[in-house]
């Protein structure tokens, strides 16, 4: 009975060991809004990353949204500002808008005309995964 309590827990360790989930935030005003992207891989052999944007308004609200799943390779989701508390999110083909007051998302059918002011992008850098400004990779 010990051996297969020790496989069993040995196993659960190895699921577990896979288990990996990177946050990434956007602050806005300060840190009372802000946009967190959240990129997980639930387990070890999973292939690409499942992404959720938390949109947040303290103490308002605060809400997390699924993206599309996203490729292992180039990982680069962009960020842009057309006006304040409106948010583009640029995820390849997928393009989404965020508004923060009343924590909402909603995704685009079609690339919108004018996305506003480039921020920056969610993206690893130097082998770390965080928000990276605009002003910051020139």
């Amino acid at each position: 009975m010990r051996l297969h309590n020790l496989l069993l827990s040995v196993f659960a360790a190895l699921l577990l060991a896979g288990c990996n989930i990177e946050p990434a935030g956007y602050l806005i005003d300060g840190g009372d809004h802000s946009l967190t992207l959240e990129r997980s891989k639930p387990y070890f052999w999973s292939d690409g990353w499942e992404l959720n944007l938390v949109v947040a308004n303290y103490p308002d609200c605060q809400r997390r949204f699924q993206l599309k799943k996203a490729s292992d390779k180039k990982f680069r989701i962009d960020l842009f500002r057309p006006q304040p508390n409106i948010f583009i999110i640029n995820q390849g083909k997928s393009w989404y808008v965020a508004e923060v007051r009343e924590c909402r998302m909603q995704e685009y059918k079609d690339e919108p005309p004018e996305p506003g002011e480039f921020l920056g992008s969610f993206r690893e850098k130097k082998g770390e995964f965080g928000f990276y400004l605009y002003e910051a990779e020139k």
